[in-house]
């Protein structure tokens, strides 16, 4: 299979480092990843800067190449400027620390299945909760040991996979869960510093994430279960559509 990887923490990251490990002994495999971090960044592109690709060596043999700019944008180069024939399946990741809930909006990881994914590409992101145990080891090759099934399966066109794992060894979770994105939005608390100046500056708080309806991302997590949400590009409400076609505007 001809596998296309990504991420949001850079080309040298453990998380991709170990996934392209993983993977590369029976697969063709592609890296194109940003050139530094760039976590938090969602689904956004560079306009407004040129972004240059440089070809790299991997640990372990191969080659990648690390691009200036998002992982979109890693994405959109690989797709069109690397790629003969499109790839079989793209897999962003695999980032420590989750994305669940609302912060899947935000998730420069997400943002490049997203990208995969509006191109018709097979996809997914992968993460593991940020805590005492990230085990990038064992979740690669529980990413590994079911490529083969996810593409056999599929999925619609302009729908992509969020998987995430608990921080705890792998070979102690307790399952896989199928999850809705949990609605809670705690990207709202800072702390207030003082600089050496005397001036005010700010930095987002980390907060653990709570959620209490079982059949969430977040819950999953909490319970030692991996996560695997379905996730459509196309975020049309449909429903309210059809409500509003009634209502008089004019």
């Amino acid at each position: 299979m001809k596998i296309f990887l990504t991420n949001d923490d850079g080309y040298n990251a453990p998380g991709i480092q170990i996934l392209y490990e993983t993977l590369r002994p029976h697969h063709d495999i592609l890296l194109v990843a940003p050139d530094r971090e760039k976590s938090a960044v969602g689904h956004g592109i560079t306009l407004n800067d040129p972004i240059r690709m440089t070809k790299i060596n991997l640990t372990g043999g191969g080659e990648g190449y690390a691009v200036s700019g998002t992982p979109a944008d890693c994405i959109k180069l690989g797709l069109f400027k690397l790629c003969t024939t499109p790839p079989d399946l793209v897999i962003s990741g695999i980032n420590p620390g989750s994305n669940t809930g609302v912060n899947i909006n935000y998730s420069g990881t997400v943002g490049g299945a997203r990208e995969a994914a509006l191109n018709g590409l097979l996809s997914m992101a992968v993460s593991i909760k940020q805590g005492e145990t990230i085990d990038f080891q064992g979740m690669a090759q529980f990413i590994s040991d079911r490529v083969n099934k996810l593409y056999d399966y599929g999925l619609p066109v302009g729908t992509f996979l969020n998987i995430n794992a608990p921080d705890i060894p792998l070979d102690e979770v307790r399952g896989i869960k199928i999850t809705r994105q949990a609605s809670n939005n705690i990207s709202r608390q800072f702390e207030n510093r003082i600089d050496p100046k005397g001036r005010s500056y700010y930095w987002y708080s980390r907060v653990n994430q709570v959620d209490s309806d079982p059949d969430t991302d977040i819950n999953t997590l909490s319970q030692n279960y991996i996560s695997i949400t379905p996730i459509q590009c196309d975020i049309t409400d449909y429903k309210t559509m059809t409500g509003m076609e009634s209502f008089q505007f004019s």
